[in-house]
C-alpha cells in the first residue's frame, strides 16, 4: 500500500471528505482557521491509527493505555500505528538549550560519563588511577601538619539518612561530618528530606608524618567512600583526593564520572563563575553616567529616577563635597580619582548629613560610600522583585563568561573527550552537516 486513504470523514467539523495521502512523504496540512486541519491530521488519522494499535495488544497492557474512540469515517486505508508530538510553547529559562528542551542532552551527558576519557585541563595527559600509598605522599607534601581524613558517603542527595548514620555508630564510626557540621554518631540528626545533603565519615585525624597511620587511613576511607578522599587541614580546607581519576604529572584529582557531572544546570558541573550561564552579567559605568557632560544635579547618574526627589542628592552632595567637587560639575571635568571614587567607592570616612522637605527631620552618620557601581550589583543581589531586576539590568553588559569562555561547565569537566571531542564541543556542531 503506497496510499493512506480516508473516506467519508465526518469527524467534527468535516463534512463527509474523501482524501489520499502518499505513504513515506513529508505532508504539509494547511486552509484558514477552522477549515479542519487539526481534526484530519490528529482526531482522525492519528487516533485512528493509535486506536487500532492499541487494539492489538493483549488485555493486560491495554488497562495502562488510554483508549480512543472510533473517529466518524467510512474507512482509512494504508494506516500504520500512529504518533503525535505534542505543541507547546518553549521555555523562557535562561539556561534552556535546545538540547535540554528536546531531553537529548541527557544523553549525551550519559554517553560522556559512560565513555568519556579523562584529561588533565593543564597538561592534556590521561587522568590515571592513583594507589592509596600515592595518595599519603600527596597529602603530605601538599598539605602537610595536622589533618583531618574523612570519606565521603553521601554527596548532594535528598534524604534524612537517619538509619545510615546509625549504622556508621554500629560499624564503629564515631563521627561524621554533615553538611560541613561534625556530629556524634550516637546523636540524632534531623535532616531535611527534600534537601541535598552531604554526609562524610570522619576516618581519622592525624598527623602527616606518620605515614603508615596516613596510608591506613586513605586506605579506610577509599573503601568507605568508593575511591574518594575529602581531606581538611588545620585551617578547615577540603582537598578532594581520587583513587580512580587524578592527573599523574600534577596530581590534579577527578572523581568519578558521573552524568550529573555534564550538567550546567548542576553544581557538580557548573562553572564556579558563571553558575552554568556562559556570560557574565556586570553593571557598566558608562551605562550607569551614560552622558558625561552631565552634571550630577543635572541627573548624570541615569540608574537614579527622580533624583531631586530623594534622599539621594544629598548622599551624592556629601560624597562630591568630600572628594573636592560639586553636583554641578559636569563628570567629564572631574579627575579621574574623584570619578573612581564615585563609581567604585572608597574606606574614606564620609559625614553625611540629610534633611527630610519639610525641615521635620534630619539625619547624619559617618560611614564610607560604596560607589555606584558596588551599590547596583547588592540592590540586585538583593532585590526579589522582577520589574526591579529588569530596571537594574538596563545598566548591564552581558560578556563571555571569562573562566568557560561561554562553554558553561567546569574547566575539568570540557577535559573530558570522546574522540578528542568535549560534550560542548559536539552540541556546538551544527545539526545540518
Amino acid at each position: 500500500m503506497k496510499k493512506i486513504i480516508i473516506r467519508g470523514a465526518r469527524q467534527h467539523n468535516l463534512r463527509n471528505i474523501t482524501v489520499e495521502l502518499p505513504r513515506d512523504k513529508f505532508i504539509v496540512i494547511t486552509g484558514l482557521s477552522g477549515s479542519g486541519k487539526s481534526t484530519l491530521a490528529f482526531d482522525t488519522i492519528y487516533a485512528e491509527g493509535q486506536r487500532r494499535y492499541v487494539e492489538s495488544l493483549s488485555a493486560y497492557a491495554r488497562q495502562f493505555l488510554g483508549l480512543m474512540s472510533k473517529p466518524d469515517v467510512d474507512a482509512i486505508e494504508g494506516l500504520s500505528p500512529a504518533i503525535s508530538i505534542e505543541q507547546k510553547s518553549t521555555s523562557k529559562n535562561p539556561r534552556s538549550t535546545v538540547g535540554t528542551v528536546t531531553e537529548i542532552y541527557d544523553y549525551l551527558r550519559l554517553l560522556y560519563a559512560r565513555i568519556g576519557v579523562a584529561h588533565c585541563p593543564v597538561h592534556q595527559v590521561r587522568i590515571e588511577a592513583q594507589s592509596p600509598e600515592r595518595i599519603a605522599d600527596r597529602i603530605a607534601d601538599e598539605i602537610g601538619g595536622m589533618v583531618t581524613i574523612l570519606s565521603p558517603v553521601v554527596r548532594q542527595k535528598k534524604g534524612t539518612y537517619q538509619q545510615l548514620v546509625r549504622d556508621l555508630n554500629h560499624e564503629g564510626y564515631m563521627r561524621v561530618r554533615i553538611n560541613g557540621e561534625i556530629h556524634r554518631t550516637d546523636e540524632e540528626v534531623p535532616l531535611e528530606r527534600y534537601r541535598k545533603h552531604d554526609i562524610d565519615v570522619v576516618i581519622d585525624r592525624l598527623d602527616t608524618p606518620d605515614r603508615s597511620r596516613l596510608v591506613e587511613a586513605c586506605e579506610n576511607a577509599l573503601a568507605k567512600s568508593g575511591g574518594l578522599i575529602i581531606v581538611t587541614d588545620s585551617e578547615g580546607n577540603d582537598t578532594l583526593f581520587s583513587a580512580t581519576m587524578a592527573c599523574p604529572v600534577c596530581g590534579i584529582t577527578f572523581e568519578e564520572l558521573q552524568p550529573r557531572m555534564f550538567s550546567f544546570n548542576s553544581p557538580f558541573g557548573a562553572c564556579e563563575e558563571c553558575n552554568g550561564l556562559g556570560i557574565r552579567m556586570e553593571f557598566d559605568p558608562d551605562l550607569i553616567i551614560p552622558d558625561r557632560s552631565l552634571s550630577i544635579a543635572d541627573g548624570a547618574v541615569a540608574l537614579y529616577r527622580n533624583f531631586l526627589d530623594g534622599y539621594r542628592s544629598q548622599y551624592l552632595a556629601a560624597v562630591a563635597r568630600h572628594y573636592g567637587f560639586s553636583i554641578f560639575t559636569p563628570i567629564g571635568e572631574i579627575t579621574e580619582d574623584q570619578y573612581n571614587a564615585l563609581m567604585f567607592g572608597s574606606s574614606d570616612r564620609i559625614k553625611f548629613s540629610m534633611n527630610m522637605k519639610n525641615g521635620d527631620a534630619h539625619w547624619a552618620h559617618t560611614g564610607a560610600w560604596e560607589g555606584l557601581v558596588p551599590q547596583s550589583e547588592r540592590l540586585y543581589r538583593q532585590t526579589q522583585s522582577e520589574y526591579r531586576k529588569r530596571e537594574l539590568e538596563r545598566f548591564m553588559r552581558i560578556s563571555p563568561c571569562p573562566k568557560c569562555h561561554g562553554k558553561r561547565l567546569k574547566e575539568k569537566v570540557l577535559a573530558v573527550r570522546v574522540h578528542d571531542r568535549s560534550i560542548i564541543d559536539i552540541t556546538d556542531m551544527p545539526v545540518a552537516g
